[in-house]
């Protein structure tokens, strides 16, 4: 089940994530946020962005959101895309249903431009492997831009790179964007009505 995220999910969110700050490169986050950091960064995209998560079995496997590309009005259009997978269920297909649940309320928010910053090893190693930028291809992303030996965790050097995914046509005066409040209803309709009642 897909639905969004809520404040009492953040302890079994932070859980997630605390993995990846811990034991991997994929964040450059050194130190886990504390509980309240973290649930203050959900209520903060949930203002205007869609903050999804994964049950399954009645836990959560995994989350996606999206937030600001960059804070200026014309960027109103782009957002960037994260996601994260619990690691006892990745290579389930979770990334690619909560990416393509994401996609679809960003269609109904008038966004055009997905983007995605992820670390890039060269070479690869026990904390970093190039399997995030193989999942953005595989959902369609693109890379448009590499920075080399960016980022410092771990006692060793890593790249990033961003990757770009459009998800609708660039017209000449685009829809205004749209707040997620505005269109739960209708993200409601195609993934359960449970958590708008």
């Amino acid at each position: 089940m897909i639905r969004i995220a809520e404040e009492s999910d953040s302890g079994e969110l932070l859980d997630i994530y605390a993995y990846y700050v811990e034991r991997t490169a994929i964040t450059f986050e050194y130190e886990v946020p504390s509980i309240k950091e973290f649930r203050g960064r959900i209520q903060k995209i949930l203002r205007r962005y869609p903050y999804l998560v994964s049950e399954r079995d009645g836990r959560i496997a995994g989350y996606a959101y999206a937030g600001p590309f960059k804070e200026r009005r014309a960027y109103d259009w782009s957002v960037e895309t994260t996601i994260y997978i619990a690691k006892d269920v990745r290579g389930q297909g979770i990334g690619r249903e909560l990416y393509t649940a994401l996609e679809y309320a960003l269609t109904l928010q008038n966004v055009i431009n997905l983007n995605a910053c992820v670390a890039y090893p060269d070479p690869e190693d026990e904390y970093l492997t190039r399997n995030s930028v193989q999942f953005h291809e595989h959902m369609g992303y693109h890379v448009a831009g590499r920075f080399h030996k960016c980022g410092y965790k771990f006692g060793r050097w890593y790249d990033i790179v961003w990757l770009e995914k459009c998800i609708s046509s660039h017209p000449d005066r685009p829809l205004e964007t749209r707040c997620f409040d505005e269109i739960k209803r209708e993200f409601a309709e195609r993934y359960g009505k449970g958590w708008l009642e």
